[in-house]
């Protein structure tokens, strides 16, 4: 077909359209109950609002089923109920075309990437061990960049990891993050920095004393700086920071990051220390014990460097992780080692001997990994996360955890193993191209469930997780990185309730092919989008559990 892969966003639109006003009438229904019913509704309080007395002509309801469009579901009946204008769409299409092959996307959609971001991770370049609340920003940034990437944004991570030092639980987390060669790769940056420096009237000279630190350069007035650019969001402390070279140093590899990025627009820099820089997002991921320190290396660059990209800047700030009852102050690395322990002790109470096994070393150091990104980034980034380490909070058991959700995920390999095996075996014939399926058999309630909330939504979910939209006011900014993670735990509770309920692979007789078929085919999405979702968290599906 050569319409396109329907979106939920394409639909609205067109629907909206449809009625003649400017106004978002319509929404997506999400919930079952609601859904047997109808797919969009235009609820009767956005109608009385929009046309006198909530009539909506009958020449504009009669033209819905009508839409057409690249990206607009089939819709097949509109019609006026109490809670407002209901629409269905046409299911058997819309599993056809969702389920489909793709045309070939134009050849600029194999473009250049959109944008540059430099995601800035400070506490990498803390000298003290890393404890869980460190871990949230890390693990945060790690996924954002994951997110970005997939919508084609360039993304640079700061700051590279020192060889100095073991970095053996971000490993284990399965974060990517760069290493470096150290400070001599940044000479050229420094000195620059140095040179600005010397000419920058909010510096002045610091006499060393004996309270001064070592190592100091200067000193720089920031508070006046805020003042008299009128900048917003900045905590009102701000006031004299000593410079040193650290602080340099931490400067010239987020400048190095930057010139590293494609330049959209070279004469966009005029005003730059650094003319050949490019214009591309900064984001400080910090947590809010980091965020007054950065705030302040945020005015010093600015000062340096009054470039284009320095007024980019802007602040994804996490709430505090809380350890419940700790006995001590618990390292990042600890906190790893017991919910391996816990998750081990787990598996064999659900598994028995078989959890037991060297080949389910992989299995379980993989379950960790679910376990504590979840439970990291399934939070809202801004707010409090509370950790009990004393309970067992990983079970394999709750349907809210990163472990239920590669249950789920490896359910799905299990039972196309088992269809493969049996093809070899001659008691089902290959699974049929979509093209010569009729899905109008797909009659139960759960497969459009599946189909119409996630195969559907799916690419405008991770596009709307990967927004950095610009902050209000000030320079913090909220992002959307608690979606996926929910995302997959809604999918895994809905594909474990229709999976329980719906035999698959029935009987090998004909006349059921078709519906087996069918299921397969989008079990099989459903399957491609857990990979593609879990692909973001750095996190490999499993084949078996």
């Amino acid at each position: 077909m050569g319409e396109g892969r329907p979106g939920v966003a394409a639909t609205l639109r067109a629907l909206n359209g449809a009625l003649g006003r400017p106004a978002a009438l319509w929404v997506k229904e999400n919930g079952a109950r609601n859904l047997r019913h109808r797919d969009f509704l235009a609820p009767r309080a956005a109608l009385s609002a929009a046309f006198p007395g909530g009539q909506v002509p009958p020449e504009a309801v009669s033209v819905v089923p009508l839409l057409r469009g690249p990206a607009v579901l089939p819709l097949r009946v509109c019609r006026q109920t109490p809670a407002g204008l209901a629409v269905q769409v046409h299911r058997p299409e819309a599993f056809q075309r969702l389920l489909g092959p793709l045309p070939d996307p134009p050849p600029s959609a194999a473009g250049p990437r959109t944008g540059c971001v430099v995601l800035h991770c400070p506490v990498l370049r803390s000298p003290t061990a890393l404890r869980p609340r460190h871990l949230r920003s890390v693990l945060l940034a790690d996924h954002l960049a994951q997110l970005l990437r997939a919508q084609g944004v360039d993304v640079r991570l700061v700051p590279a990891l020192s060889e100095e030092r073991s970095w053996d639980v971000l490993r284990q987390l399965r974060i990517c993050w760069p290493s470096g060669s150290g400070v001599s790769a940044l000479t050229d940056e420094i000195s620059a920095l140095k040179a600005a420096l010397g000419q920058c009237p909010c510096a002045a000279a610091c006499e060393q004393g004996p309270g001064t630190a070592e190592g100091v350069i200067c000193k720089v007035h920031l508070k006046s700086f805020v003042e008299q650019q009128g900048l917003l969001g900045y905590d009102p402390n701000l006031d004299v920071l000593l410079v040193t070279e650290r602080t340099l140093q931490s400067l010239a590899e987020l400048q190095e990051a930057v010139l590293q990025c494609p330049v959209s627009d070279p004469t966009a820099l005029p005003a730059s220390h650094f003319p050949s820089s490019s214009c591309c997002s900064i984001v400080h991921v910090v947590n809010c014990e980091e965020e007054f320190q950065q705030q302040q290396l945020d005015v010093l660059w600015r000062i340096l460097d009054p470039g284009a990209h320095t007024a980019l800047q802007k602040h994804l700030v996490c709430g505090p992780v809380k350890v419940m009852n700790p006995s001590s102050p618990i390292g990042a690395d600890q906190y790893f080692q017991l919910r391996k322990r816990q998750m081990y002790e787990a598996s064999v109470i659900k598994y028995g001997e078989l959890a037991q096994d060297e080949a389910w070393t992989e299995v379980i150091d993989t379950l960790t990994v679910a376990a504590i990104r979840f439970e990291m980034l399934s939070t809202a980034h801004r707010s409090q996360i509370t950790l009990d380490l004393e309970n067992n909070s990983i079970s394999t058991k709750g349907t809210k955890s990163g472990a239920f959700v590669m249950y789920n995920c490896a359910r799905l390999a299990t039972l196309f193993n088992t269809f493969q095996r049996a093809v070899e075996q001659g008691t089902y014939p290959p699974l049929p191209p979509v093209s010569e399926l009729n899905f109008s058999c797909l009659r139960e309630e759960g497969e459009w469930l599946l189909l119409f909330n996630y195969l559907l939504p799916f690419p405008e979910v991770l596009q709307q997780a990967a927004q950095l939209p610009p902050p209000s006011k000030g320079i913090r900014i909220t992002a959307n990185t608690e979606t996926v993670c929910k995302f997959l735990i809604q999918l895994s509770m809905d594909f474990s309730s229709y999976y329980n309920r719906v035999h698959i692979l029935g009987e090998p007789f004909p006349h059921l092919f078709d519906q087996m078929f069918a299921r397969l085919h989008l079990l099989g999405a459903v399957r491609d989008v857990f990979h593609s979702a879990l692909a973001t968290l750095h996190l490999p599906p499993l084949s078996q559990i």
